[in-house]
C-alpha cells in the first residue's frame, strides 16, 4: 500500500487529506469518542481528585483565617465605639477594679455661681434635676462635644432657661470653657 500512496498525485494526495481523512474520522467518532474520552479520564482523574481535596483543603482555610481577621477587626472597632461613646458621655464609664481605689479627681477652677432666673412651673429637665449630670446627649445642641466655643456660642441663643443650665453644668462638669460658661451668664441674667 505504501508503494500505492507514493504513486498518487499531488493532486489525489490533497483530496485524501481534504476530503476522505474528516469522512473517516467522523464515521469513525462514534466508535473512537467514547474510548478517547476514557482514556483522558483515567489519566486525569487523580489529578482532578487531588486539585479538588487541596482546594477545599485551601477554601476551608482561607475562611479560618478570614474569620479570625474580621473578629478582631469587630472587636477592636467595638472597643473604640464604646470608647468613643464614653467620652461622648453616652455611655457610663467603666467601673474601676474592685482591688484598686478610685483615683481622684483632678481639681478643677470653679466659676462664681451666678443667679439663676426662676424657670416657670414645669417639671424640671433631666440636666437640672439635683444630683444628675447630664450628658453630651441630654444636651440641645447637635455634637456639642465636637464643637469648638466659636460653634456653640451662637447657639446658646436660642436655648431655654433650662438647656441653658443644662448646657453650663455639663460645661462646668467636663471642658470648663470660659467663653460658653460666661455667654450663659450673660443670655440667664443678673
Amino acid at each position: 500500500m505504501t508503494i500505492m500512496a507514493n504513486s498518487k498525485s499531488p493532486l489525489d494526495q490533497a483530496i485524501d487529506l481534504l476530503v476522505y481523512a474528516p469522512i473517516g474520522l467522523a464515521a469513525a467518532a462514534r466508535d473512537l469518542v467514547p474510548t478517547l474520552v476514557e482514556r483522558g479520564r483515567r489519566q486525569l482523574d487523580p489529578q482532578v481528585g487531588m486539585a479538588r481535596t487541596i482546594g477545599h483543603f485551601a477554601a476551608a482555610q482561607g475562611r479560618t483565617q478570614a474569620e479570625k481577621v474580621l473578629e478582631g477587626a469587630l472587636e477592636r472597632a467595638r472597643a473604640q465605639a464604646q470608647t468613643t461613646l464614653r467620652q461622648l458621655g453616652v455611655l457610663p464609664e467603666e467601673s474601676p477594679a474592685a482591688t484598686s481605689p478610685p483615683p481622684a479627681p483632678a481639681p478643677r477652677e470653679r466659676p462664681e455661681p451666678r443667679p439663676t432666673v426662676p424657670e416657670p412651673a414645669a417639671a424640671p429637665a433631666p440636666a437640672t434635676v439635683p444630683g444628675h449630670q447630664p450628658s453630651a446627649i441630654d444636651l440641645s445642641i447637635p455634637d456639642y462635644d465636637s464643637l469648638s466655643a466659636s460653634q456653640v456660642v451662637p447657639r446658646l441663643s436660642s436655648l431655654t432657661i433650662s438647656e441653658l443650665a443644662a448646657v453650663r453644668t455639663y460645661e462646668e462638669a467636663h471642658r470648663g470653657r470660659k467663653t460658653i460658661l460666661n455667654r450663659i451668664a450673660q443670655l440667664q441674667g443678673p
